[in-house]
């Protein structure tokens, strides 16, 4: 609704002039429209534009209406606003979806009121209307002239709010495409970028998120980088464009996110089921718990734990012949075997591994000859070993080799050196 507040005097300023003013400015108005539509074109380049027919007609409609309006107001102070509120809010629409500022707009409104006033004065001196009417006639034309103009700028920012949200909904189905496993085929996808006028990149990178801070103030620099952004859906995930470094640890504030390495557009619905992957493993503690992760850090625990039922059978079928001893025997053990697969190396190398006594690690060794036999001479038993162990240190609880056994390994890194050790006697002795 058009309404006078936007200028406090407004209505006072119509009921004090004088309704006989209308009838002898009315005829001077169409000439006046065309004077004003001939000098904006003139003036302004942004309108100089004689062959759109449909432009030059809305803008010559504006000038219409608002000095069809002016007169009605001065008749009737209570005349309706409404058509001409209408017209010019759509000149304002018109400004964003051409993709300008309002500045030529406002400049040409700033212009129709002086030649307005021009005019005007120029009828009331030959009607020899008094000069304090005068004063009111002219302070009513630009009191006139800062309301449609704040009518311009309400449908504008209008516009603005309904483009944003129409690109906003836009780019989130084109995220939902890009993530879909399997894509669509690159026609419905290249179609969906120009729509949300997304720039097709060569590579991206793909992230899961999640909320670290509730009470953090949002900020969101990655959307500089022509981001797509989902942060309301049950499991938050972003894709960005590769484009140089990003400092991730300043982007999002008051999330944690995962993130894939670059990968092919075609790539991303893997790169996030990736990310979503490691974010679980830092949730259960098997990866560090940090604000930014990368995948790339973590690959071979994507790998061994990409299928848990898988992994777990490989534990057991591979690590089976410790599951007879004790939970501390099968972690001493544990720790033993891998760092012996891992140096290749004798008992000195393996001891100064696990700071142990080097007596210590033949006694373990050969116990590990009479559980593991032939399986620690051939190739593919040794690889997969090495995997199950690995495996068990990332995927089971404490360490330990079985679920049922929780107990916690007897970790070396910074203990002491040990002294030789006694032969186990199979009741939980030292081995």
């Amino acid at each position: 609704m058009l309404t006078k507040a936007i200028h406090p005097q407004a209505p006072d300023l119509w009921a004090a002039l004088p309704s006989e003013l209308a009838p002898i400015l009315r005829p001077a108005m169409n000439s006046l429209a065309t004077q004003i539509l001939s000098e904006i074109q003139r003036r302004i380049p942004e309108y100089a534009r004689p062959m759109d027919d449909k432009y030059v007609h809305a803008i010559r409609r504006g000038v219409e209406e608002a000095l069809s309006q002016f007169v009605d107001q001065i008749a009737d102070p209570t005349a309706p606003p409404e058509r001409c509120a209408e017209v010019h809010r759509a000149l304002g629409k018109a400004e964003m979806h051409e993709g300008r500022s309002l500045d030529s707009l406002q400049a040409a409104y700033r212009l129709g009121a002086r030649l307005a006033w021009r005019r005007t004065a120029r009828i009331g001196e030959r009607a020899r209307v008094a000069p304090r009417t005068m004063l009111l006639l002219g302070e009513a034309i630009y009191a006139h002239i800062d309301e449609l103009s704040a009518l311009s700028v309400e449908g504008f920012a209008e516009a603005q709010a309904r483009a944003a949200g129409t690109q906003a909904r836009r780019r989130r189905r084109l995220l939902e495409l890009l993530l879909t496993d399997p894509q669509p085929p690159y026609r419905i996808l290249e179609e969906a970028a120009a729509a949300a006028r997304w720039k097709w990149p060569d590579t991206v990178i793909v992230a899961a998120l999640q909320r670290a801070d509730e009470h953090e103030p949002h900020s969101n620099p990655l959307s500089r980088r022509e981001a797509l952004i989902d942060l309301e859906c049950t499991q938050p995930h972003l894709l960005v464009p590769c484009s140089g470094d990003i400092p991730w640890e300043k982007q999002l504030t008051g999330w944690r996110m995962v993130l894939s390495p670059p990968v092919e557009i075609s790539q991303a619905p893997h790169a996030l089921r990736w990310a979503r992957r490691v974010l679980e493993l830092s949730n259960a503690g098997v990866v560090p718990n940090e604000p930014v992760l990368h995948c790339k850090d973590h690959l071979s625990s994507l790998l061994l734990l990409s299928d848990e039922n898988l992994t777990r059978q490989i534990i057991h079928t591979r690590l089976a012949p410790l599951e007879q001893l004790k939970p501390k025997q099968q972690v001493r053990l544990a720790e033993t075997l891998l760092a012996w697969l891992q140096t290749r190396g004798g008992a000195p190398e393996v001891a100064q591994r696990l700071r142990v006594h080097p007596q210590t690690v033949r006694y373990r060794l050969h116990q590990l000859e009479d559980l593991f036999g032939a399986d620690l001479n051939d190739p593919q038993a040794r690889f997969e070993l090495e995997m199950a162990l690995r495996a068990a240190g990332r995927l089971l609880p404490y360490g330990a080799l079985t679920e049922e056994h929780a107990a916690g390994p007897d970790r070396r890194s910074t203990a002491p050196m040990e002294a030789p050790a006694a032969p186990d006697d199979g009741q939980g002795g030292t081995t």
